[in-house]
């Protein structure tokens, strides 16, 4: 195994020049949280990262850097179509001169040897195999990506002869290079002289944009941008520089604004990152020169976005032509208002997330201070320059508003804007906003969890009153036998019984007739005078009488009532075992999963996988292109992921193909469709696809066409009869996946609106979502995090239901939930990682080596008792990891010893135990191999012991299966103890 602790001792890679990089998960790459590690490590390291996310296209990722000017770029891709994304990378970074940019990339095991020996001939700089980790680390896998990336961009800079002419070439390349050289300091102070006054003659006007953290400046910019393109039917040349602090320690920088710009991928717009490099302020020092480089470059409108600031820092003001200032409702009590600079300085300010409570507050109170600061006591305070906006929000107003109002002061200022497009708004606020939980139920969690707490008290108060109860009526019985008095034992057996609610009360009454009816072998239930018989007991292969439900032997009423009211039997509240009382049976829960290449293809697999079974539960996987909503295109970084890890569906005719044979409409059919952003057109597809199927089915059955009558009863029976669950959960995506092709609350509205065509359509018998907690696992949450997330979505989509109108009974049944059960520990308790080896509690028998069993096999206890007289010996020496000689072990028979010998498995220490980083070296050879026939790998000894010899392990591997015990010292461990393990034990081998 491998020692992860030697790559986290590893120092960074100290470089020689200042590095830039591109971080980004492949396009339709879905969840993906190693390339945060990545970042992560590589800003730790001093390097300057320039943030992409996720399902970032070749186009996007090479054009990015080159108006960043990086030295690398790192991509994750564990999707598929890796051999035709990077090669693509490869051929647009060539053709556009790019070529010295170094591209590394990481699959996780999904980019086979072979394929990385394939892209790493065709120009790729390396891409890191699960080996690679495993020898190198994490630190060491970015050491060894900076040191390849370690090198002077700025030695393509144009020289100060060439430099205004490069600038003026309209090459965002060129631009990109001269800002790296302005950054890095390579032009002397007469050149950069030189540019300044060659911008002084131009009219460009300038917008800087700033504000505290967090307040949503970038997302804001993204908008206004948006709104220019839109206005101006991107005739204008714009140039965004946003700009983020770097860390004082190590100098990295996360360059990540870009990450929420999605408006400049247009020809027309330049983006360039730039990080503070210890200038002091919230702006970069090199920033007025490349202002000056923007405006030689034609740009029309140049937008500044600082780093986030404080009260009192105002840098930009003097370096733009007009200001923006961007908060939050959130500024604390109204002085704090006083405290802040760019009030008295900003030309506009924006109330950015003006959906937060106290936000129209927030307005009145900083328009009130703007007037103050301003003097402008005549002027309305509705007609300040002072906006409500939410950038989150599709199409707001509020930004609209301040965007029309940008553009004229810019107009004054220079900016070549003709009349737009965009209507005129009124307000100077966001408005029709809509909260998806509306805030008198904005505590709907609390709530929640307050009602449970209380509930557990009142549980726990009945069981003690039941409990009490029972031993009252305990002790008359024994006094009466006892002939002594007992006059107030009714008294207070009485007293106990109020105490107990009537529902308590009638679950203790009704619990002999219950434990009664699950005895029986049939369970009987007469439902709409249909009688139901559920066969109770089944039989097993020995002949064991296996109850279906089987219920707690207790006799006190304390603990029979705990159980009826915090578990009871499956299908009665509290509904822990199960919201029906029995599995339905005669139905094959097995899902039949399948999705790859193209509906033919997946079709066939279909009916292959179905053959023979009664039940068709058609589970459905789509390819990562269907996944984001996309068409299937021949461009190489989509043509690659076309059917990968999916069935590519783009249209109505794909989906009739891939059910075609199967009715949709039939009782034992029942179709599940792993889909989420783009649900809502699949649900129409699959709906449609039912349709036309039972419409196809009734012309071939009466030889015509249905009227227009009969179309709409075999819409409305299809709709009330089809079977299946599609996923459609937004927030496990936006919380764990991130195939997000919408805005959250967009999502959830469009899912309100399934729901309630849903209820309409008495969609009844299929699932509008599948609340997910797996994906939120695999997202990295342990189980109690993953439960809580997955019942806070499920909460979520209740409460924004009911604010909809709709009635919990109506929505309630379509909704379905879908966890990882699987057997993880509990994170909580960490000594449940620990192997078990001995008995009793934990101990410590040397550094660094813990010995943990738990004690839950009877007649063992935490001694010896229990244990053969003749074992104690062997008991002992396994206890305190020791070996007996082969005469004082009468347990070890050449069968046991032979059976020991074929399933060996060496370097026990540092593969099983937490050990010091000496131990953890290795002990001689693995025998790993040795169990599938392999070569045993060597591996360093630990110091001050001799390696094992070549051919060491096969041979004792024989002795003890021949039952000798020549030359077992060849394997002794760093303790004089053989490291050998049982494939599968807790225990280790007495050999």
């Amino acid at each position: 195994m491998t020692d992860l602790s030697e790559s986290s001792k590893l120092q960074p890679y100290k470089a020689r020049h200042k590095i830039r990089f591109i971080t980004a998960a492949a396009l339709f790459d879905g969840h993906d949280a190693s390339i945060n590690i990545m970042r992560r490590i590589l800003q730790s390291s001093g390097t300057e990262v320039i943030h992409l996310g996720h399902n970032r296209s070749v186009g996007e990722i090479v054009s990015a850097a080159l108006q960043e000017d990086v030295q690398g770029i790192a991509i994750t891709s564990y999707q598929g179509g890796h051999i035709e994304y990077f090669k693509y990378m490869i051929d647009l970074l060539r053709q556009n001169g790019g070529g010295n940019i170094k591209v590394f990339g990481g699959g996780g095991g999904v980019i086979v040897a072979q394929e990385v020996r394939e892209l790493h001939e065709y120009g790729v700089a390396r891409v890191y195999s699960p080996e690679d980790g495993a020898v190198l680390g994490l630190q060491g896998m970015i050491n060894d990506l900076i040191q390849k990336s370690d090198f002077d961009p700025g030695g393509d800079a144009p020289s100060a002869v060439d430099l205004l002419p490069a600038l003026r070439s309209d090459s965002f390349g060129g631009l990109a290079r001269v800002i790296t050289a302005l950054e890095n300091g390579l032009y002397d102070e007469k050149t950069r002289m030189s540019l300044r006054e060659a911008a002084a003659g131009l009219t460009v006007p300038a917008l800087g944009i700033t504000g505290t953290g967090g307040a949503g400046k970038s997302s804001l910019a993204d908008e206004l941008v948006l709104r220019l393109r839109l206005d101006q039917q991107d005739r204008l040349r714009i140039a965004v520089l946003s700009i983020d602090p770097s860390r004082r320690r190590g100098g990295g920088a996360l360059l990540g604004d870009r990450i929420r710009m999605n408006a400049i991928d247009h020809e027309r717009i330049f983006m360039r990152s730039l990080a503070t490099r210890d200038s002091g302020t919230e702006v970069s020092a090199a920033l007025p020169d490349v202002i000056s480089a923007c405006k030689i470059a034609g740009f029309d409108l140049i937008i500044v976005e600082t780093s986030g600031i404080g009260q009192g820092n105002a840098a930009i003001v003097p370096l733009v032509d007009i200001s923006l200032y961007v908060m939050t409702p959130e500024f604390g009590a109204a002085s704090q208002l006083e405290k802040i600079d760019m009030l008295d300085l900003a030309d506009f300010v924006a109330i950015n997330k003006y959906d937060r409570k106290g936000a129209e507050d927030a307005l009145r109170d900083v328009r009130k201070q703007y007037q103050r600061n301003r003097g402008l006591f005549s002027t309305p305070a509705d007609q300040l320059p002072v906006f409500g906006t939410q950038a989150s929000r599709f199409n707001d107003d509020g930004i609209t508003a301040l965007y029309q109002a940008l553009i004229g002061s810019l107009q004054t200022k220079g900016l070549k804007a003709r009349s737009g497009r965009l209507p005129k708004v009124a307000v100077r606020a966001s408005s029709h906003l809509r909260a998806t939980v509306p805030p008198d139920r904005a505590r709907y969690l609390a709530e929640i969890a307050q009602a449970v707490r209380a509930y557990h008290e009142h549980v726990a108060q009945q069981a003690r009153s039941a409990r009490e109860r029972q031993s009252l009526r305990t002790a008359k019985e024994l006094f009466q036998k006892d002939s002594r008095p007992t006059e107030h034992f009714d008294e207070l057996i009485a007293r106990k019984g109020a105490e107990l609610t009537a529902g308590a009360s009638k679950l203790l009454e009704q619990w002999p007739t219950t434990r009664s009816l699950y005895a029986a072998d049939e369970y009987v239930v007469r439902i709409r005078d249909k009688e139901i018989r559920t066969r109770l007991v089944s039989e097993s292969l020995s002949g064991s009488r296996i109850p279906k439900v089987a219920l707690p032997k207790f006799d006190d009423e304390g603990e029979i009532l705990r159980f009826l009211m915090k578990e009871n039997v499956p299908g009665s509240f509290p509904f822990t075992a199960g919201v029906f009382a029995f599995k339905r049976e005669n139905e094959d829960p097995t899902r039949m999963f399948a999705g790859e290449g193209d509906a033919f293809r997946t079709n066939r697999r279909f009916k292959k996988v179905s053959e023979g079974m009664p039940a068709k539960r058609l589970s459905t996987a789509f390819d990562s292109v269907t996944l984001y909503g996309c068409d299937p295109d021949r461009r190489p970084d989509i043509y690659g992921k076309i059917g990968n890890s999916g069935v590519s569906i783009a249209t109505l005719d794909d989906m009739k193909v891939l059910y075609d044979g199967f009715d949709l409409c039939s009782p034992n059919t029942s179709v599940s469709m792993t889909i989420n952003g783009p649900a809502p057109m699949i649900l129409a597809m699959f709906f449609n696809a039912a349709i036309d199927q039972q419409v196809e089915k009734f012309r071939s059955e009466n030889h015509r066409d249905p009227t227009e009558d009969e179309l709409g009863k075999i819409r409305e029976w299809t709709l009330s009869t089809v079977r299946g669950t599609v996923q459609a959960d937004i927030l496990k995506e936006d919380q764990g996946q991130n195939t997000c092709i919408f805005s959250t609350e967009f999502s959830l509205k469009v899912m309100g609106d399934i729901q309630e065509y849903f209820v309409h359509n008495n969609v009844r018998n299929f699932y509008s979502v599948s609340i997910s907690g797996y994906h939120i696992a695999e997202a990295g949450a342990n189980p109690i995090s993953q439960l809580a997330f997955t019942l806070s979505n499920g909460f979520t989509f209740v409460e924004a239901y009911l604010a909809r109108g709709m009635h919990i009974d109506d929505f309630s049944p379509n909704l379905s939930f879908f966890f990882s059960n699987g057997m993880d520990p509990d994170p909580r308790n960490p000594a449940d990682h620990q192997p078990r080896m001995g008995v009793g509690e934990e101990r410590k028998s040397e550094s660094g080596l813990v010995h943990h069993r738990r004690v839950d096999r009877p007649g063992r206890g935490s001694g010896s008792e229990g244990i053969r007289r003749d074992q104690q010996p062997r008991w002992r020496a396994r206890r305190d990891g020791n070996r007996l000689p082969a005469g004082q072990d009468p347990g070890r028979e050449p069968a046991v010893r032979a059976a020991q010998a074929r399933r060996l498995l060496s370097d026990h220490r540092s593969e099983h135990l937490p050990q010091s980083r000496r131990e953890r070296s290795g002990a001689g050879y693995r025998t790993g191999a040795l169990v599938g026939g392999g070569k045993a790998k060597p591996v360093e000894a630990p110091r001050g012991f001799p390696a094992a010899q070549p051919g060491a392990v096969p041979r004792v591997a024989g002795d003890v299966a021949a039952g000798g015990d020549r030359r077992r010292q060849c394997l002794r461990g760093a303790d004089g103890r053989s490291p050998l393990l049982l494939v599968g034990s807790d225990q280790q081998c007495p050999v």
